[in-house]
Formats: structure tokens, C-alpha cells, sequence
């Protein structure tokens, strides 16, 4: 026999692979880009480019509070990545108006910027997941210091721009029901911002958060207190072990459910701590079960990324977890709801929120 190579299939296409190619560079740069908008928002820059702009490098550096040199090269950075402009006849920066309504903060609740930080948490943890990865277990939520703080911040602008102008108007008969009166509970609380909204707002009502992080139970407390709320309490508590029996007329859970190492125990649970004929709203990530679904979706990477770096590994760390992952999709949640003995299953969807699923589900009354 000669050295010759025999192939099968079909003819390596040149031009695919340039094409290729040329996108995984288009990814690195975009990479590359993210990190620059996450410092951006991390330090302000965004908002003073947004705010001080047009001007020169000194002039948005004395506004930012840093040096100027780092600035100039991280101007450069995000002009070159077609987030901002820069006019070379008067070295003055600007970010348009356009742009800043989704990187800063000053310019309304969605500031894709500050998500952009999680790129940066979750390559801080890449290194840790190799070994789970080959292995198996998972990455508990001590190694995401940052997380908690990431997600209040997240989550209090999301619930400020809508949560009791659009979220609580979904569910049919909520703002009545909150208004006469009647017991809330909220599952994975974090920091409780929803949970104040909400006691702030229906005074007649009783509301409790509950979070398995001391950390952000103390967050919500102190929140409740600054706020002077009497009717908003928070407790340290397993969800999966929640032992509440018809204590609620309604329980909501804010992109929680998907995070936890037993969610079939977390939804039985729910059930239980209903009252018959009470309302769970369930908010979680708009998607579809099964990739092929979701090969249309604009962030399904993103999705399955932070599933594989946080989501789906905390719910691995521990024994026997789950490991749902973030892109559990709709057609399980609602199969997981109705197992969980949840019946009259509609899923809402929220012009301003593209990327979450509202579930309201209702315990049987027999």
C-alpha cells in the first residue's frame, strides 16, 4: 500500500471554513468587548460617557474619578468595537444616545452592560469547573463571591421598571387579591427587593422571603427596615425542605426554580404551601427544552454558558442535585409544575422582558 490518504464524505468546502473563521475572530473581538463593557459599567464610565459626552479625555476622566491614560484606552477599545464615536478633529468621545439606552444605567432599567459582568464572573471560575467537569459534582456558591450583589442589582432594576406596573397586572386577580389582603411567599428571595416592592405597595397584605444565603436574607431584612415595612419578613431556609401547608394565597419565585439541586421538591413544596385554589407565579428563562429549539433564540449561548458555569454546576455541588441547568425550557416547566400537582398551567410573555417566561399555575381547590 502508498502513503496515499483516502477520504469519504463530502469535499472539504474552502470557502465554509474561511467563512468560519472569520466569525471566531468576529467572537474573540466580541469577547474582548464584553470585558471592556463590563469595566465600563463596573466603574461608571458608560454613564459619565453618556451623560459628560461629547468631550476629551480629560474632561470624562475628572468626571469618572480615574486616570486618564487607562480611559484613553479603553475609549479606544469600545470605539474600535463600535459602541462609541470619536470625532479626531476635537479628540472628544460620545456614546449615542441609541447605545446608552441599553449600557447605562442613567438611560433605563435594561443595561445589557451590567450583564455583561457575568461574562467576567464566569471566566473567574472556568479554571475550578475543569475538575467537575471530567469528574462529575459541581461548584458550590462559595466560589461566586460576587453573585449576590451581581443579582440584587440585576433584579432591583428589572422589578423597579415593572414589577407592579406590568408583572403583578398578569396574573388575573393578584392586585385585588394583595390590595384586600392575603400571605405572599417569595422562594429563593436573594436580596428581597421584590419582596419590599410588593409589602410596600399592598400594606394589607403579609409577605415573607425566603433564601437559603444568610448573606442576602440580612440584605433583605435590612431593606424591609430602612424601609419601614411591618409586613415584610425574611427567613434563612432550605426551600427544598420548605414545611409550609397551606400558609399562602400566592407564592412567587423569580428565576429560582431552575437553580436548585431537588426543583421537584421545591415545586411539591410550593404546592403544599398553597392554599386551594392559590396562585403560583413562577418567572424563569424563555427558552425551549431541547437545543434544537433554541438554535433561533438570539442569547441560547449565552444561556447554555451560564448554565454550565453556574447554574446547572451549584446544582450539582450538591449530592444528588438535579442539575436542571438554566435552559430547562417551557415544555418541561410546565411538565414539572403539573407533576408537582399544579393545574390550569398558562405561560405569559412580557413586551418588556423578552427574556423570561411568566408561569401562573393554581393549586386545585379539591
Amino acid at each position: 500500500m502508498g502513503d496515499e490518504t483516502t477520504t469519504t464524505g463530502p469535499a472539504f468546502d474552502k470557502d465554509a471554513a474561511r467563512a468560519f473563521q472569520k466569525r471566531m475572530v468576529g467572537v474573540l473581538d466580541d469577547a474582548a468587548l464584553a470585558l471592556l463593557l463590563s469595566i465600563g459599567d463596573e466603574l461608571g464610565l458608560l454613564d459619565v460617557l453618556g451623560t459628560v459626552g461629547p468631550a476629551d479625555t480629560a474632561t470624562l476622566a475628572a468626571a469618572a474619578g480615574v486616570d486618564e491614560r487607562y480611559l484613553r484606552e479603553w475609549l479606544d477599545g469600545v470605539v474600535a468595537g463600535g459602541v462609541a464615536e470619536y470625532d479626531p478633529e476635537t479628540g472628544r468621545y460620545r456614546l449615542p444616545r441609541e447605545h446608552a439606552a441599553c449600557l447605562s444605567a442613567a438611560d433605563g432599567p435594561v443595561n445589557l452592560a451590567r450583564t455583561m459582568k457575568m461574562i467576567t464572573m464566569l471566566a473567574g471560575v472556568e479554571p475550578a469547573l475543569r475538575e467537575p467537569f471530567r469528574h462529575g459534582g459541581g461548584l458550590d456558591y462559595a466560589h461566586y463571591p460576587q453573585f449576590h450583589a451581581m443579582m440584587a442589582a440585576q433584579s432591583a432594576a428589572t422589578h423597579d421598571a415593572g414589577l407592579l406596573s406590568v408583572v403583578v397586572p398578569t396574573v388575573p386577580g393578584l392586585h385585588d387579591l394583595l390590595t384586600r389582603g392575603a400571605a405572599l411567599a417569595d422562594i429563593g428571595c436573594g436580596s428581597g427587593h421584590a419582596v419590599n416592592l410588593l409589602a410596600d405597595a399592598y400594606p394589607a397584605s403579609r409577605f415573607v422571603g425566603y433564601d437559603i444565603s444568610a448573606e442576602a436574607v440580612d440584605a433583605a431584612r435590612a431593606q424591609a427596615s430602612a424601609r419601614g415595612l411591618t409586613n415584610a419578613t425574611f427567613e434563612v431556609r432550605d426551600v427544598s425542605a420548605l414545611g409550609e401547608n397551606d400558609a399562602f394565597e400566592v407564592v412567587t419565585a423569580f428565576d429560582a426554580i431552575h437553580d436548585q439541586a431537588f426543583p421537584d421538591r421545591v415545586l411539591a413544596g410550593i404546592t403544599a404551601a398553597l392554599r386551594p385554589g392559590g396562585t403560583l407565579l413562577m418567572v424563569d428563562i424563555k427558552a425551549q427544552s431541547g437545543v434544537e429549539n433554541n438554535l433561533t433564540l438570539p442569547w441560547a449561548t449565552y444561556l447554555y454558558t451560564i448554565s454550565l458555569l453556574h447554574c446547572m454546576t451549584v446544582s450539582l455541588a450538591t449530592p444528588g442535585g438535579a442539575g436542571l441547568g438554566t435552559v430547562w425550557g417551557r415544555q418541561t416547566a410546565v411538565r414539572m409544575l403539573q407533576e408537582a400537582g399544579l393545574s390550569e398551567v398558562d405561560v405569559h410573555e412580557i413586551r418588556s422582558d423578552p427574556f423570561n417566561y411568566f408561569y401562573v399555575a393554581r393549586k386545585p381547590v379539591a
